[in-house]
């Protein structure tokens, strides 16, 4: 494994609060060792021989847990992480925990993170056994807002190896 923790966050919005929102969720965690914001890669991710996303793939795949974060749109996940996640072979998260986290403005669509993003997460090959976890847009930076889950999910969780001494973040 050579990432303890990635995060990968599909919003089409740089640095949006799916974003601080995936980091907040990786700081509980013991931080993030790689950040892919795939805002960064929009315009390589259907092209099928970019090197920098084939990396990335990569990278993901090697890592011991991975957040996988999205807004909702259309009671789902973004098909802009659909993209990114389809570049995945079949069983290409296999040996990795992933926690999807989905952001939304109102409660109504808190079921489209445990029916849309962790069947697909699921289907690639990860162990996802936690619930998923749906944050309000308006109180993405509480952290009482990630306490209750965090709480229960902390103990169904693999334990991490210390930090890397680094932050990687990935830039177009």
């Amino acid at each position: 494994m050579n990432n303890r923790v990635a995060v990968v966050v599909g919003n089409p919005k740089p640095r949006s609060r799916t974003y601080e929102s995936a980091l907040i969720l990786a700081d509980r965690l013991g931080g993030a060792d790689l950040v892919v914001d795939l805002a960064d890669h929009a315009s390589e991710l259907f092209d099928w021989a970019a090197p920098r996303v084939t990396e990335l793939v990569e990278e993901v795949a090697s890592s011991l847990v991975v957040v996988v974060a999205s807004p909702t749109y259309k009671a789902t996940y973004t098909g802009l992480l659909k993209a990114f996640l389809d570049r995945f072979p079949h069983q290409g998260l296999g040996g990795v925990t992933a926690i999807p986290l989905m952001l939304g403005a109102s409660p109504v669509h808190s079921l489209a993170t445990e029916h849309g993003l962790r069947p697909l997460l699921v289907e690639l090959g990860a162990s996802v056994p936690t619930r998923g976890l749906y944050v309000l847009d308006s109180e993405h930076d509480r952290p009482e807002t990630y306490d209750a889950w965090f709480a229960t999910a902390q103990q169904l969780l693999p334990t991490l190896p210390a930090p890397a001494p680094s932050l990687e973040v990935s830039s177009a």
